[in-house]
Parts: C-alpha cells; structure tokens; sequence
C-alpha cells in the first residue's frame, strides 16, 4: 500500500488496489504480478494524506447560469424559491380569472352595435334616370357602378336600388317578365355581379326591390296558367265572368289601384283574372303553397348573388279574400256602377288579409337562412304605404318573440297635407308612439313615387328637411337628387310615350336623371337624348357645381351626414321632442352619461322667435351653433332664451348639462330612444345598464 505526505493533516481515501508507481521501471515480473493481482478480489484499501488545517474550506454552491437539472434541483426546493414559485403561479392565475371576468362582464354589459342598415343613410336609386353609360339614354347598372364615389363622397354606405328584373316596363318594371333576370336595358347578370362586387369592396351595401303580389302577363308562369298547364293552373286568381250585351260582368266591384274593375277577361282561358294594379300586372295566388315556394327560391337566388337586403312592396296586396264579397263604398249613397277609383271604396277584402303576416314572417325566416355568416345580416324592409292606418304599418315589424321586418318603410314625412311646425311634430310622434318598444325607425322625405321636396313644399325647404332627416332618431332614407335639391320636371314635358302604361305617367317628374355636372344632358348622358327630359336648372344645380361650393346644399348634406356619423348622441341616443309651434319644431338628441347634448331648431313656416328657456328647465343661457342651414351662423354662440330663425331655416345647437331633457319629469311620454346605450366617460365605453 502506498502511503504519501501531504502536508501534516492525514486524509483517509478510499481507492480500490492497483500497484505503485515508482516512475517508469522496466520490470519483468511487472506484467506476472499485474495478472496476479487482478485475479484477486477486489478490496477498498484506505490512503492517508497530511493536508494543513487552513488548506480545507467549506465550498458554499451557489446559483449559476447554466445550471443542470441535478443542481436546479437542490435549489427549487428551498423554501425561499419554493414560496416564490406559488406566489407568481397563483397572482397569473388570478389575472387571467380577472381578465375573464372582465371579457364577460364588457360583452354583458356591452349593448348591441348598430347593424349596417342602422348605422348609415340609405341612398335609393331609380337605375333608369341615375347614370346612363353606353348612351342609349336610359341609366344602367354599369352607370351605377361608374357614380360609387358620390356615394361614399355623401358618407352613406348603403344603396337601395329600385327594380331591374327583366319587364315590358309596364307600370315602370315593376311587373316582372322573369325574376331570374336583369332586364336588357339595365345591361346583364354579368354587369350586375360587377357591380355587387364594386359595391363590396368599397365597403358599401346594397338592397334591391322585390315585388311579388303580380308578374307581367308576359311572364311564362301566366302563360302556362292561362292554358291550364299543370301546376301552373292556379298560380294566378281566376275567376268566371258573367257576359251580358256584349260585355263582361266582374266578379264583384273590386277597383285597381288605377282605376276601374280589378277583373280583366282572357280570351284564351275564358275568365277573368284578378289584378290589383294595371292589367298587364296579374296578381299571384298566394293562397297556393307552390306559388310561395316559387318566391322563396327567388329570395335564394339574389341573395346567393350577393345582394344585402331585400325591400319587399305592395305586401299587403298579397291575400284577397276568398268570398268574393263586394267591398263597401265610402259614400253609401254613392251608386255602385258609377265606382271606379281606388279611394271610393274601403278594401277591406283585398288589402291586409288574415294569415298574410304569417307569409311575410315566412320571408324573414329565409332571409335568415344567409344570416348565420357573421358580418353578413341580411336586412329585410317592407315597402306598403298604410297612411291612415298606423296601426296596420306597425304590424310589419313583427312581434318581440316573431320578427317581419327589419322595418316598414316610414313615409309620414312625404304624406303631410301641409307643411309647418306643428305638422311636422305630428308626422314624427305620430311613428315614435306607435312603434313597438325595441323597434328601430325611418325617415324618407322623398321617393319614386312623390314630388320632390322643392317642388311638393318649396325650394327654401330643401335643407331644412336635410336637416331634420339626418338629425331624427333611426335610419334615414335618401332619394337621389334630394342631397342637391333637385325638381320635379314640369309636367307638360312628360307624355306616354316616354312609358307604356299610362297610369304611372304622373310618377315620372320626380324621375328625371340625376344632374352630375352643367354638361349637355346633365352628364347623365354622352348620347344625344336621355329616357327623360333634364330638369332646365341643371347647369346650376348639379353635383359637380355644389361640389365646389362651400354654401351648397350638397355641403350641407355631407357636413350633417359626418355629424351624425361622429357624434354618438346623433347616431343612438335619445330623442325628445321639446317644442314645436306653427313654425318651429325643436327637439334634442342625448346620451346617457354624456353631458354634450343636440337641439335642433327647425324653421317650416314663417320667421320665428323662440324662448326655449322657457320650455326646458336648466337650459343653458347659451348654445353653440353647430351646424345652420345659414352656413355663416355656424359657430356663433346664440342666446337660448331668443332664438330667431328665418323661413327654412335649421340650426343644430350643441350645449352641455348634468340635467339631460330625458330625465325630467315634464317630458316623460315626449323622449325615445332605439337601441339604449349609456356612455362611460372614464373607460370611453357604451353599456347597456344605466
């Protein structure tokens, strides 16, 4: 055994046996013994070495960079590590707990966004007269879709386009000749998918007219009815007619909308068929499930291509009853053979029937087969002028539990008899009082089928009813044109032969084409002549002049329509009806936790002055002018206690206060609000639980 000095502190080493080394001897029994050795049980021999005391320190391990697991190891236990350790796990358990909790509590209390037919004004097209494109002169789809840019100039982002389906363009085209196409005048299916796809992809959206009470009597359905063809025999309403000297005796004493019997004799099938418009226009029997069917696959087919929303017209026509009763006149004394207008008789067998909502219900469940795409809501309107009837108007929107439509069309504003303060409050609480709580509204000042605003009230209303369209609560509708304040052509200027139906020849002064620029023909046009005569004041009144013009009603127009789009109060909030009078009607747009509020004076009759301190308690002394159709107003500050508008007149006034008109007593059944939402001025959050 080898023993060794070191020092003078002995050290015991366990070793196993080997042989010493002496240096390099050369031996020969060196390998003999190594054999020996080896042979024999291994056994621990013990070394002792002398190391000096001060040479043996403790060795501290420390954590280092680099570490291995076995090192880690004897570090993670210890409790400072350790306590570390669970302290970091659970504070990141508890965040991310928080951070879910939060996410929950945001969606819950979050209230719903404005849907795209909500949020913006809807700009509605009358294809023939909007852009005429290969100069035949009659607008097209690809005209529409060259003028894209005014749309998004005006900050709308929906277009509502009136009917383009294949039709003899009876009544206008809105008798279908085939469904399933694009009449050629309008140009093709392939320029219409063009144009959905430029509408998309400038972000806009686009709805479409459906008309499905009647088709022309070209259609092929009628075609086959009248010849008692299958299926076909009774997709239309058939009656027998009596013959007496020559002549033919209806059914009973049911009058077209255009006057005369709603009854018209065929000589191929040897009856009288039912229409409720001309006679070129034969009613549908909906009472037939196969037609209904037929309908729903047309509902299918345009919204596979695309289209946003679908404005469904004349529903109320759908059902007639199946007695056959005469209806009863308005005069009784009046002598039944001498009735012959639509107005002498009450319709109450041919209008509105039991189980037609149940039809119109049917529509929305197929709209809302291509609703489930997320971002793709298919908006459903319902376009039937009820008038007097509010109630039955009311009805389209459904129920809570059962939706119809998105909305019925609002067209209050365009029926007024006469124009002031008061008519104009009448015309809008009248729809707000009636309008089924949750509901959202309408406005429309204009339309295909009314004069235009300057010419059915006067040009010097023209932006005042801008003003009180884009500032009510609900989506406004905008006819083209109305944005530049546009006229009526005269009269005298429009004949038959511009259309081959003379009935609706009365609707086509408010159709003249749109004026784009003081150019021949309004740059509606490079041909030579356009379907329609261009209104004489083009080269005034045009887009491309307004454009440039910083006073124009065109500027107004987009000034009220960025308002509307920036200001939240403007765009959800409540609207209250403060005051209104023989001249003025004044209201104000609020938002809950919002202290910033809208009052609109409106002028619609003669030259005013208003003390609106008197009306509305805590009132400012003072307001800001925001917007005025005096455009040299805006910014002024006025006194709220002696407002002065002149005639036509309109001032958007913004103010602030902690006691919001809502909330007061006096104007409890005067305030509305769609789609309540209230402001957090600390997150800069909407919620929904105020």
């Amino acid at each position: 055994r080898a023993e060794v000095e070191a020092r003078s502190l002995p050290m015991e080493l366990s070793e196993k046996g080997g042989v010493q080394n002496n240096g390099f001897v050369q031996n020969e029994d060196f390998e003999d013994k190594e054999t020996a050795t080896s042979s024999q049980e291994e056994v621990p021999k013990t070394c002792s070495v002398d190391v000096e005391p001060v040479a043996v320190e403790e060795t501290v391990l420390k954590p280092y960079a680099g570490m291995p697991k076995e090192v880690l190891l004897q570090f993670s236990s210890q409790a400072r590590y350790r306590v570390t350790r669970e302290i970091l796990f659970w504070l990141v358990i508890a965040g991310a707990i928080v951070l879910v909790c939060a996410t929950i509590a945001i969606i819950a209390l979050s209230p719903k966004c404005l849907d795209w037919w909500q949020a913006s004004p809807i700009y509605q097209i009358y294809p023939r007269s909007f852009r005429d494109s290969n100069m035949d002169g009659n607008g097209d789809l690809k005209g529409i879709q060259e003028k894209l840019d005014h749309i998004t100039y005006l900050n709308i982002k929906t277009i509502w386009i009136t009917s383009f389906f294949k039709s003899p363009l009876k009544d206008l085209g809105y008798g279908a000749e085939d469904f399933y196409d694009i009449d050629p005048i309008f140009g093709s299916m392939t320029d219409f998918e063009n144009l959905i796809a430029a509408i998309h992809d400038k972000g806009l959206k686009v709805i479409m007219d459906l008309i499905p009470n009647h088709t022309s009597d070209k259609h092929r359905w009628f075609q086959l009815s009248r010849n008692r063809t299958g299926k076909y025999t009774d997709y239309y309403i058939w009656q027998d007619c009596r013959q007496a000297a020559g002549s033919v005796i209806p059914p009973n004493n049911w009058v077209s909308v255009f006057g005369n019997s709603s009854w018209e004799f065929d000589d191929v099938r040897k009856q009288c068929y039912f229409h409720q418009f001309g006679k070129e226009q034969p009613d549908l029997n909906f009472r037939n499930a196969a037609v209904q069917q037929e309908i729903h696959d047309i509902i299918k087919f345009w919204l596979g291509k695309g289209v946003d929303g679908l404005s469904f017209g004349t529903v109320k026509f759908l059902l007639e009853a199946t007695h056959l009763r005469d209806e009863p006149p308005v005069n009784k004394s009046q002598n039944g053979e001498s009735i012959t207008a639509y107005s002498q008789l009450y319709h109450d067998y041919t209008t509105t029937q039991v189980g037609l909502h149940d039809i119109v219900r049917s529509f929305r469940h197929t709209m809302d087969e291509f609703s489930r795409e997320p971002g793709r809501y298919r908006f459903m309107g319902s376009d039937d002028d009820e008038k007097e009837d509010i109630e039955a108007t009311m009805m389209y929107y459904g129920t809570t539990f059962v939706q119809e439509a998105d909305f019925p069309f609002n067209f209050n504003l365009i029926n007024m008899k006469n124009l002031s303060g008061n008519s104009v409050s009448e015309a809008v609480n009248s729809w707000m009082q009636n309008m089924p709580a949750g509901k959202w509204p309408n406005w429309a000042v204009g339309s295909p089928n009314a004069a235009r605003i300057s010419t059915r009230i006067g040009k010097e209303y023209i932006n005042v009813m801008n003003m009180l369209l884009l500032t009510l609560s609900g989506t406004p509708v905008t006819y083209y044109g109305e944005e530049i304040g546009m006229e009526n052509i005269a009269s005298e200027n429009v004949s038959e032969e511009h259309v081959n139906s003379g009935p609706v020849v009365a609707t086509l002064p408010e159709k003249s084409p749109m004026q784009w620029d003081g150019k021949a023909n309004a740059g509606f046009t490079e041909g030579n002549s356009s379907w329609l005569p261009v209104n004489s004041d083009y080269q005034s009144v045009n887009v491309e002049t307004q454009s440039a013009w910083s006073n124009s009603s065109l500027a107004l127009y987009r000034a009220l329509t960025l308002l509307r789009n920036e200001e939240l109060p403007l765009n959800r909030g409540w609207m209250c009806h403060v005051w209104n009078d023989s001249d003025v009607f004044v209201y104000v747009r609020e938002l809950d936790g919002m202290d910033r509020v809208f009052m609109m004076v409106l002028n619609f009759g003669q030259e005013a002055t208003t003390d609106l301190q008197a009306r509305v308690p805590n009132l400012p002394s003072e307001a800001v002018v925001r917007l005025s159709t005096h455009f040299s107003n805006a910014g002024k500050v006025v006194n709220t206690k002696l407002i002065k508008t002149e005639m036509g007149e309109g001032l958007v006034l913004q103010y602030k206060t902690a006691k919001p008109v809502h909330t007061m007593e006096a104007f409890q059944g005067k305030c509305f609000v769609a789609e309540k939402a209230c402001y957090s001025k600390a997150l800069n959050l909407l919620y929904v639980n105020c």
